[in-house]
């Protein structure tokens, strides 16, 4: 098998799955649907709600849960039950969960719906109160700079259920990246400091369901792509957004490299049978802050499907249950693309960035 036919047809042939790919990212397009709906913080000492003073009862104002501000960045633990303890504010530059983006008091919308003896809002209506209070702060916060298909999303934090009883109305807005269950993970450094583009590490196996959703699974399980490199496209193209036939150019020579060093030479990837394919990015996500595409290994199924992987192509995998075989892998076979990155579903390490459409 030709090494130059790899890319070859690789490159020829990832028109095939784009309709996939655009449908994977916009099932998340404004970074709501992965991220757990509430984010609650622990119980906070509000202290009673009435207090008396010159002998009548008058209503105490309610301690806030926290007084973390836009810039400000949280973090907190979370039990195996999903519980979560030690809520505090933590440096942007070490670990955390959260970063805040705006600070909103629901207790200036009509007290009919955040009164006294209001229940706090559930999952929709804290959906629409994200999309009304959160999405234009954060987006001014981030000064324009934020890809809705990248790797963090916008989220909110409400008050603990004793505060919320106690009449504290504090919503945050902010940021955050989640895993596969919609639980926000550790991260490190403010999200205008990052690459957004969400994608994996070398020597991560990801697997396609039937949605086209993404996620890292054990090399050993079923799974359609191998990564074999990260490259950021920012290092190459610093003077503005590259069209996706340079980024092609630029990217055939360096993820046909990146394949052959983590194989261990040209020889081992031509043994194998896979084929080399990688993403680009298209322009709103590049203005947006993600740079960064994933190389991958893949095994074409004609021109719309995948095979099956179990195992890493560093050692011995499979192909549908079966060893390659390279005397019997035509040298023209037409290599499909992969699906480009579910938000929604990703798991705590990333997927790939979304594709754009060669041209």
């Amino acid at each position: 098998m030709s090494l130059t036919k790899t890319w070859r047809t690789s490159l020829a042939v990832r028109t095939g799955l784009v309709g996939a790919l655009t449908s994977a990212v916009c099932l998340t397009s404004f970074g709501y649907a992965a991220q757990r709906e509430d984010t609650p913080a622990p119980a906070a000492d509000s202290g009673p709600a009435t207090t008396e003073e010159h002998g009548k009862m008058k209503k105490k104002e309610a301690a806030p849960f926290t007084d973390a501000t836009a810039g400000s960045c949280l973090n907190w633990s979370v039990a195996e039950d999903g519980s979560v303890s030690d809520f505090a504010q933590a440096p942007c530059e070490g670990d955390h969960r959260f970063e805040v983006s705006a600070r909103q008091d629901l207790g200036t919308y009509p007290s009919s719906e955040f009164g006294d003896a209001a229940a706090p809002p559930d999952l929709t209506r804290q959906a629409q109160l994200r999309s009304e209070l959160c999405y234009n702060p954060t987006l001014r916060y981030l000064d324009g700079r934020f890809d809705p298909s990248g790797r963090y999303s916008i989220a909110s934090i409400l008050p603990p259920a004793d505060a919320w009883a106690a009449g504290d109305r504090t919503m945050l807005c902010g940021l955050q990246s989640t895993d596969a269950t919609g639980t926000p993970e550790v991260t490190h450094g403010t999200v205008g400091s990052q690459d957004q583009a969400r994608v994996t590490q070398p020597g991560q196996c990801v697997s396609v369901n039937a949605s086209n959703s993404l996620g890292v699974v054990d090399c050993g399980e079923d799974h359609q792509l191998e990564t074999t490199s990260v490259v950021n496209l920012l290092e190459t193209f610093p003077e503005g957004v590259p069209s996706v036939e340079d980024q092609d150019k630029h990217l055939r020579e360096a993820c046909t490299k990146a394949a052959e060093d983590y194989l261990g030479g040209p020889e081992n990837l031509e043994k194998t049978t896979l084929q080399i394919y990688w993403g680009s990015i298209p322009s709103e996500s590049w203005i947006g802050g993600s740079h960064s595409v994933n190389c991958s290994l893949i095994s074409a199924h004609g021109e719309s499907g995948f095979n099956s992987l179990r195992g890493s192509a560093t050692g011995e995998f499979t192909i549908n249950g079966a060893p390659p075989t390279p005397e019997e892998h035509p040298e023209a076979a037409n290599p499909a693309p992969a699906p480009a990155a579910d938000p929604a579903t990703n798991p705590a390490a990333g997927a790939p960035a979304a594709e754009g459409t060669p041209q």
